[in-house]
């Protein structure tokens, strides 16, 4: 990952957790990769990289307020550097503020994916994600993706949850399915309170979080199989189809997704951008000796060596490894444990179903018709004061009965 105009951003949100990333740089020096260090990352990634496609990530800060030339020219020294055998793949990430059809052109041509942050309604996305002047953004955000989708560019909107729309989890994924979201991820906030105790009200419950996955799950499963791609359902197949984990969260250790800032600072995680995990400097190493650092590997297996025993003892442990272990508060597990654990074991006998589906070549939709043949054998054979069949804990007449 890249970032080669650092923490500079033309929005004010209040969760960011990289704004403050400023105060590692010296004040007054420019906030942008010279040519040079750039074309020196570029020329070295493809030299490292074997056959096939070459992941390249562009993020920030916003990396469009380097202005579209910008990446003219990284495109330009891509195809300067990439060999015959290999093929260029580029993503970025944006707040969308800063896009229009040049933009959008240029990301079609060149075939970049563009990774688009929006969290829901615009009430709810408005309450935390604002420009410098504190005026609200989701107008502009939408716009954005309806500009992308014109030019038919691979857009994966990434959605923050966080305390508000972690309690509407209907609503804000069929708000996004009636926008045309096809590619989704949802990014749980966990963020440490300033007296540093605990986390802060932004911050949802792990039990919100957890209802929000299993809501969103049962109504995906019935419905967008095969339609939608939601990045964690992704990851919950995987340890059922015999596939290893994509997701650094889920995997057993770190380490593999590198940080380069603007000025050539190597550092261990997007998550970790402190002196403490500084690798190294591009300007003084060369990018394949920085990548067989002993630092960087003992940070890869410091998150496996590390995971509590109770971890260790967990019936989904294969799902979630622990999850990040930024999100560990002390030596406990990940804040995040409960809302994972509920999610993995409510979502597994269907995902054990998927994977045997996709294992026999079939079409995972199929697995629509079947969860709601179960539904409505199910909901007849509830009584009023039974558990509703649908999973969410309250009693079946206070749950669906109504809606029967």
């Amino acid at each position: 990952m890249a970032k080669p105009g650092g923490p500079v951003c033309n929005l004010a949100c209040d969760y960011c957790y990289y704004l403050d990333k400023e105060r590692l740089f010296p004040p007054g020096a420019p906030r942008r990769m010279p040519d040079e260090l750039l074309e020196s990352f570029i020329a070295q990634r493809f030299a490292l990289a074997p056959a096939g496609p070459v992941l390249f990530e562009w993020h920030g800060g916003e990396p469009t307020a380097l202005g579209l030339d910008y990446f003219r020219r990284i495109a330009l020294l891509e195809r300067r550097h990439v060999r015959p055998d290999q093929q260029v793949q580029n993503g970025l990430q944006t707040n969308g503020l800063l896009l229009d059809d040049a933009w959008a052109g240029f990301f079609a041509d060149e075939g970049f994916s563009v990774g688009l942050s929006l969290d829901g309604p615009r009430e709810l996305h408005d309450l935390h994600r604002v420009d410098r002047g504190g005026r609200p953004t989701h107008r502009e955000v939408v716009r954005a993706f309806e500009l992308l989708q014109r030019h038919r560019v691979h857009c994966d909107v990434l959605c923050v949850l966080h305390s508000a729309n972690a309690a509407a989890p209907l609503p804000v994924y069929r708000y996004f399915k009636e926008l045309g979201v096809r590619w989704l991820q949802f990014l749980p906030l966990v963020e440490r309170h300033p007296s540093g105790q605990g986390v802060s009200e932004r911050t949802a419950s792990p039990e919100a979080v957890g209802d929000f996955f299993c809501a969103v799950f049962d109504d995906w499963a019935r419905n967008d199989v095969g339609r939608i791609a939601i990045q964690l359902f992704d990851e919950a197949m995987r340890p059922a189809a015999g596939l290893p984990h994509s997701l650094c969260l889920f995997r057993e250790s770190c380490g593999d997704v590198l940080v380069l800032e603007h000025e050539g600072s190597l550092f261990a995680c997007d998550h970790y951008v402190d002196p403490e995990h500084l690798v190294g400097s591009l300007r003084e190493q060369p990018l394949a000796e920085l990548a067989r650092s002993p630092a960087l590997a003992a940070f890869g297996r410091a998150k496996r060596e590390t995971l509590p025993s109770r971890c260790r003892d967990c019936d989904v442990l294969a799902h979630c490894n622990g999850g990040c272990p930024k999100d560990r508060l002390g030596d406990e597990p990940s804040y995040l444990c409960p809302a994972y654990r509920r999610f993995f074991r409510h979502s597994r006998p269907t995902m054990e179903r998927l994977a045997a589906l996709w294992r026999s070549g079939l079409p995972l939709a199929t697995i629509h018709g079947e969860l709601r043949d179960a539904d409505r054998r199910a909901t007849h054979a509830a009584g009023r004061n039974d558990p509703c069949p649908c999973g969410s804990g309250r009693k079946f007449k206070r749950c669906c009965l109504p809606a029967r």
